[in-house]
């Protein structure tokens, strides 16, 4: 590594560690010829393959503006688009390839993205899955109708045990009435 002082062409690590979840490696270097010390930051590339096989480097923005299209008009907030950004990114570099389709990116934004907001998850996925009648938009309400359906029995069921619960409590540790 090039020493950004002195521009001496080599330069010594004396400190590596890792960074961002260990997404990045910090070092600290020191050059042999000046002496002053200087920290640089690695990444793994992420490359993104497009449909037409041209490859370009993974863009959180660009997942950011996708999203924030699709959140037009809604009240989702940028911090909540940038934590839907960073899950997306922490499941795709998580496949441990350093070449991912779009489309599987594609996908990685449904989950979280329905979970922030249902309305703009319709939009982003009306274009991700070309959407081209009125029966895609009925077929997806339906399946998210669905899931609500199960979300909201499952809550049910897991207050009505946790009562069961409670309520055998208390007659296990009530006092014999006399």
């Amino acid at each position: 590594m090039r020493c950004p002082y002195c521009r001496h062409p080599d330069s010594r690590v004396v400190d590596s560690r890792e960074a961002d979840d260990g997404q990045l490696i910090r070092r600290r270097r020191s050059c042999p010829e000046c002496s002053k010390r200087f920290t640089t930051v690695e990444e793994a590339v992420l490359a993104i393959v497009k449909r037409s096989g041209v490859t370009e480097p993974f863009s959180r923005i660009k997942i950011m503006s996708g999203v924030r299209k699709a959140c037009q008009g809604r009240p989702v907030t940028d911090d909540a688009i940038a934590v839907l950004a960073e899950k997306v990114e922490s499941t795709i570099r998580a496949r441990g390839t350093a070449e991912v389709p779009s489309n599987e990116v594609g996908l990685a934004i449904l989950g979280p993205l329905r979970d922030l907001d249902e309305v703009a998850y319709l939009r982003f996925a009306s274009v991700y899955r070309s959407f081209e009648s009125l029966e895609d938009f009925e077929r997806e309400i339906a399946t998210l109708r669905d899931a609500a359906i199960s979300r909201i029995e499952a809550t049910r069921a897991e207050k009505s045990g946790t009562a069961e619960k409670n309520g055998n409590a208390e007659k296990i540790g009530a006092a014999p009435k006399a």
